[in-house]
């Protein structure tokens, strides 16, 4: 029995991980729309693409369903963006994309891997948590909100063998 079908005989759900293309943006912004009030622009992502940025995709099949950029400078990396379209939510996609994202960070010799993230998103900061995510500090007014501006909780994974 291959991969994918001992993962369907589990009840897992198939995904693969891929670099995105430029093809991929205009999905990518909807998914963003749908996800976020103050989302990215295709200008955004492709800044990110044409940055250098690790722009990993998340497919269901040929569905694009989720994204992440990743920047790395010596051996730390920022994730500066994750997603998943919401009709994807609530069935462990992210918590498989950070998975993914982490053990990427492993096999490039990373020691850190930092993050922002809402005090209001609940779920994220839960999922983050789960993954030993510490709060480093917080950015203030990082975010825009409807009412003005939210900080941000500044998060941090020490990735060494000694921190695991």
């Amino acid at each position: 029995m291959n991969a994918m079908t001992k993962e369907a005989a589990a009840g897992v759900l198939p995904l693969a991980f891929q670099a995105m293309q430029e093809r991929d943006l205009p999905t990518v912004a909807e998914i963003e729309s749908g996800a976020y009030v103050f989302p990215w622009t295709i200008g955004n992502f492709r800044d990110s693409l044409l940055g250098g940025h690790q722009c990993i995709g998340c497919w269901s099949g040929r569905e694009l369903i989720g994204y992440a950029i990743l920047m790395t400078a010596v051996d730390e990396a920022h994730l500066l963006n994750l997603a998943v379209a919401s009709d994807w939510q609530r069935r462990g996609v992210g918590t498989r994309f950070l998975r993914q994202l982490i053990d990427m960070c492993h096999g490039q010799h990373l020691e850190m891997l930092y993050l922002e993230v809402r005090p209001s998103n609940v779920a994220a900061r839960a999922m983050y948590e789960r993954f030993g995510f510490r709060k480093l500090g917080v950015r203030r007014d990082y975010y825009p909100s409807p009412t003005g501006r939210e900080d941000a909780f500044f998060l941090g994974l020490n990735l060494t063998p000694a921190a695991l």
